[in-house]
């Protein structure tokens, strides 16, 4: 069986968008009730809703165990412009779930670390108003990643990869008003952020040349089509053809 004809409804494979939704939801909780909620609540709030996506990834594992081929389980219809056609779909396979662990099951120990560290860390700073910022934006960085790692297409990947670059972004200048001449910080988060930019150019002109050549963003086709390709145009897969 094929792993796009795989019945999402098999095992947990239905449960996969809760590893981008739990910790969304996480983020939006201390966003609207974080002052309320105060530090521990903030923290358990944060590291709860990481910790939810690395138990939907166990799952998903449990399910991979059963069902080898693994699924593709589509959420909604994305860009659908002539000839291309992409829905928001998750791929749930051996690569992407171990992945889906990794970053979840290390996310989530970060996030329980950081609730001690970060009560320290913005006192010695003095503005302990910004613990609720820091869980915020580790939230919204494992939401990007889960995004990054299980995106059924390239366009999908690099939304999640754009996510990440806001981040590291957002969390490298975190104290931006610290650091050499006072704004080192702002500084280096600028320099990372253009550091992405050019990853980014590279990043679309290789998706580009992919459509180019298999006519679809989507990585089970792209697979699907590749011995065909690799046939009619020996040189397409390594760059040589034209």
């Amino acid at each position: 069986m094929l792993l796009s004809e795989v019945n999402s409804a098999s095992g947990f494979f239905g449960l996969v968008p809760w590893i981008v939704f739990a910790p969304v939801l996480g983020m939006i909780i201390n966003m609207l009730l974080g002052k309320r909620l105060g530090e521990k609540g903030v923290g358990a709030v944060a590291s709860l809703a990481a910790g939810a996506a690395f138990l939907v990834s166990v799952l998903l594992a449990v399910s991979l165990a059963g069902h080898p081929e693994g699924a593709i389980v589509r959420l909604t219809e994305w860009i659908h412009i002539g000839s291309l056609n992409l829905d928001w779909a998750f791929r749930v396979d051996t690569l992407s779930v171990t992945m889906m662990l990794v970053v979840s099951g290390v996310g989530t120990l970060i996030h329980i670390y950081a609730i001690g560290y970060m009560h320290e860390d913005v006192r010695h700073n003095g503005d302990p108003g910004r613990f609720r910022r820091f869980f915020v934006f580790m939230n919204l960085f494992i939401a990007a990643m889960m995004i990054l790692v299980s995106g059924d297409n390239y366009m999908m990947l690099f939304v999640g990869w754009e996510g990440v670059g806001l981040c590291s972004y957002l969390l490298i200048g975190f104290w931006y008003e610290k650091g050499k001449d006072g704004i080192g910080n702002a500084l280096a988060a600028k320099k990372a952020m253009v550091t992405n930019r050019i990853g980014d150019f590279g990043f679309l002109l290789a998706a580009f040349t992919i459509f180019w050549t298999f006519g679809t963003f989507e990585f089970h086709a792209i697979f699907e089509k590749a011995p065909e390709v690799a046939v009619a145009n020996p040189g397409a897969l390594d760059g040589a053809g034209g």
